[in-house]
């Protein structure tokens, strides 16, 4: 009887053994702070959306091991991105100054100073400015390819077509279900 229960002991163990053999190690997280002073970008670049909005990176994948990002956006022109969703950040926004709409789902949301909303991945999302500059912080969880998406934005001369800002948003785990906000 001992031996049998020796056998099927033995034998339930085996998925456990097998998944802890295979499973990847988690990178260290750096154990040090980091300061992002208020006119600078985590790594000293400036990423301009549109031609004069900066999008400066606070913090970085690179110092969460793609746990989080987090951006602080300027805006010096109404408007903003077309409706769409991500397929695996969630996204939090904390307005410092203006005036903002927010699309979540159906609903519509009028934000201000010192207000936050969160927006979960998989559900289409937009905002737009209102007032004539604004400024808010936004935060990606996990980080994805958020980073480069910006960047890639960034880099762009002129506006970019549909079938162009498609396949930017699709490159970076995106993707466009309708038009900007109208207000």
């Amino acid at each position: 009887m001992q031996r049998r229960n020796f056998l099927f002991t033995a034998a339930a163990s085996i998925p456990a053994l097998a998944l802890g053999s295979t499973s990847k190690s988690v990178p260290k997280q750096t154990e040090k702070g980091l300061v992002t002073k208020a006119t600078e970008s985590r790594f000293k670049e400036k990423t301009i959306l549109g031609g004069k909005n900066p999008n400066d990176i606070k913090v970085s994948s690179k110092d969460t091991n793609g746990a989080l990002s987090i951006f602080e956006y300027s805006g010096f022109e109404k408007g903003g991105p077309p409706l769409h969703y991500h397929l695996n950040q969630d996204e939090i926004f904390f307005i410092v100054e203006g005036d903002y709409l927010f699309q979540v789902g159906e609903e519509k949301h009028n934000l201000k100073k010192g207000d936050t909303i969160f927006l979960p991945r998989n559900v289409p999302h937009a905002f737009a400015q209102l007032s004539e500059t604004g400024k808010m912080f936004f935060l990606f969880q996990p980080s994805g390819k958020m980073e480069d998406f910006f960047r890639a934005l960034g880099g762009l001369t002129t506006a970019p077509s549909p079938e162009q800002a498609g396949k930017i948003f699709a490159d970076h785990d995106m993707k466009i279900v309708g038009p900007p906000l109208l207000f």
